[in-house]
């Protein structure tokens, strides 16, 4: 039976929003992608959102590619696209271009090991310029060729096209093997797989079958050419649009398929009926942070999390202290924060917003009893109906600071950080597995914690981790805060890391290095005569040294009761922001924007006044990009605004 085109090219540029280095070209015509990223994972995605409801590879399908190819070397190889798993450097499907050469390639699993397997198909010429668009055609051994609707060119391999090839924790990549060797520097106009069908019947019904169509990207579609069967009109670069100078002009339908040109930031935009799609990378520099919006919060917040339902809205949940009035969501509506729903929680600690399958939930940590003594947090799920959170699941926990939501091998797990029972800081926090028959979480694991603030989950390659923030063991805040590594079916130990009242980890990557920040809230120890300064302490940086397999010290930075970390990004520029809370004598202190100076480390950029900052989240909207910073001793939190250049 003949299955739906699954349209690769379009989930790289889902709602038109080209993907990093990614740019639109029209030759002759007709438009295409360029691929200029110096980071091919991110022309990539996972294969789940193509194979929804299999996770296997179709056994017989086309693959429709509308190309053109640029001159290259003899001995160069380029790939149109690969499919790989997420812990395998082998290619799982490819289709890579040689000169006068097209090779499919795949992955065969049903002899020990596995291998992979090469079909060449010879004295294919694309090379010259022009556009052309090719049906790969794959049934068992046969393998069939149609260049421009032309003879088929057709291969019986000895190998035949596995029949249930998993594509679990696989990732299509457009224009490479995750990596920059070999990368696509044509540009692609189409890239189509049609499982369980020949496509070619249905492609070879145009009048020019170098431009054949299935599925285009709608940003591709939108723009307008001219007919390209009319063999005069061949122009390099061609156009037929208006470009609009100046500030930013109104986008609707009357100016759908005009260009602005914003001469101030040299950035070009494409007007596609609602909204203006940029054309031309526009690299923005952080010029200096504005304060946009005083958020009056219920009593004060030790937390905020900053999080987008789809097709409902972007919100922000805060952590509030008191209850009554509880903690609150705020919706960004006409680009402030207004408050939306309050939910009843007892000194609440921290939100975390995660999504299984289509459900939405959001888990508050309370760390007090509620008012008949019992002590428990709650996970709370969104309505569609009611458009609002309500109740889901109770879980048992004591004095909680923090969840962590993550997924291993498909499965989602739930981690709570629990920070004391009673005057004992020494105890276990938990880690819940969701289970999807009775749509609970369960118990999985408990690790032993002392006073712990926070997790941190990440991944490196194939390997999950979680790392915790232990705070205080009832003695001291020097402490070991640990990294564990998910080996058969659980967390074990992988690292210890000296600490000092460690409130928070970050983890964030640059380029291809790997960096764990660690935010240290003050230095007591009773055995010890006191320092001159408890809170005034170094918070430190880690990078993955491969070679090592550990995480050593990259950088220093001093702080002052420092409470978190917020690593985020404006255009080719990384920044970290520090939550310093209180430095001895008084909670009004600067918090610190540092900036990402490759071989100096991480240089302060910009001092923000903060009261008795605890929290900050970054995010992005069209207007802009913005930090909100929660204050733990003032019911007020703030937004700022990121200007840039």
């Amino acid at each position: 039976t003949d299955l739906r085109p699954l349209d690769i090219l379009s989930e790289v540029v889902p709602a038109g929003r080209l993907a990093h280095g990614m740019r639109v070209f029209q030759v002759q015509g007709v438009h295409g992608f360029q691929l200029t990223t110096s980071r091919p994972r991110a022309l990539g995605f996972p294969a789940s959102r193509l194979f929804i409801h299999c996770d296997c590879f179709p056994e017989e399908f086309s693959i429709i590619v509308t190309l053109r190819v640029l001159s290259i070397p003899a001995k160069r190889n380029e790939y149109v696209f690969t499919l790989m798993a997420e812990e395998n450097p082998s290619v799982l499907v490819g289709l890579r271009y040689a000169p006068n050469k097209l090779h499919f390639i795949f992955w065969s699993q049903e002899r020990a090991g596995g291998w992979q397997t090469h079909v060449t198909f010879p004295n294919v010429s694309l090379s010259d310029n022009q556009w052309h668009t090719l049906i790969l055609a794959v049934s068992g051994q046969s393998f069939s060729l149609t260049v421009d609707c032309s003879v088929p060119k057709d291969v019986v391999a000895e190998t035949p096209f596995p029949a249930s090839l998993s594509v679990k924790r696989a990732s299509f990549y457009l224009g490479n093997r995750r990596r920059r060797k070999g990368m696509f520097t044509g540009l692609l106009r189409q890239l189509v797989l049609l499982p369980g069908a020949d496509a070619t019947p249905r492609i070879c019904t145009a009048m020019n079958f170098k431009v054949a169509t299935l599925s285009v990207p709608t940003v591709l579609q939108d723009l307008p050419a001219k007919p390209t069967s009319n063999e005069v009109l061949k122009y390099p670069y061609e156009t037929d649009t208006k470009v609009t100078l100046g500030s930013r002009p109104p986008c609707t339908k009357q100016e759908k398929a005009q260009f602005w040109f914003n001469a101030s930031q040299r950035g070009l935009y494409l007007c596609n009926g609602s909204a203006w799609i940029s054309m031309l990378e526009v690299k923005q520099k952080l010029d200096y942070v504005e304060e946009y919006q005083n958020l009056v919060t219920n009593s004060e917040t030790m937390g905020v999390e900053v999080f987008t339902i789809p097709e409902v809205g972007l919100f922000t949940a805060t952590a509030n202290r008191y209850t009554p009035p509880g903690s609150a969501i705020y919706k960004w509506t006409d680009g402030k924060f207004v408050p939306y729903q309050n939910i009843p929680t007892y000194q609440a600690q921290s939100w975390k917003y995660f999504t299984i399958g289509k459900k939405i939930f959001l888990a508050v940590a309370n760390f007090e009893q509620n008012d008949r003594g019992q002590e428990f947090s709650v996970i709370y799920k969104w309505s569609h109906r009611k458009e609002k959170f309500i109740t889901y699941q109770r879980i048992t926990t004591h004095s909680a600071r923090d969840w962590e939501a993550f997924v291993i091998e498909g499965e989602a797990f739930l981690a709570v950080v629990n920070h004391r029972k009673g005057n004992n800081h020494n105890i276990d926090s938990v880690i819940y597995r969701w289970n999807p028959r009775t749509g609970l979480f369960e118990t999985n694991q408990t690790i032993p914690t002392s006073g712990a603030y926070d997790w941190e989950f990440f991944t490196i390659g194939p390997y999950s981790f979680l790392a915790v923030a232990n705070t205080f063991n009832g003695t001291s805040t020097k402490i070991y805060s640990h990294i564990y590594i998910w080996l058969s079916g659980s967390f074990q130990l992988f690292q210890s890391i000296l600490t000092f009242g460690a409130a928070d980890w970050e983890v964030f990557r640059i380029g291809d290095r790997v960096f764990l920040a660690v935010a240290n809230s003050h230095s007591y120890d009773s055995g010890m005569p006191a320092p001159s300064n408890f809170y005034a302490i170094n918070s430190s940086i880690y990078e993955l040294n491969i070679t090592a397999q550990m995480f050593v010290k990259f950088q220093d930075l001093l702080t002052y009761s420092a409470l978190d970390w917020e690593f985020f990004s404006v255009g080719d520029d990384s920044f970290l922001v520090v939550a310093n809370s209180f430095d001895g004598f008084t909670f009004s202190v600067n918090s610190i924007i540092y900036r990402w100076q490759g071989y100096e480390g991480f240089v302060a950029a910009h001092h923000l006044p903060t009261v008795g900052c605890r929290d900050w989240e970054a995010f992005h909207t069209a207007e802009g990009s913005y930090l909100l910073y929660s204050s733990a001793k003032e019911p007020l939190s703030k937004v700022l605004k990121l200007k840039t250049t």
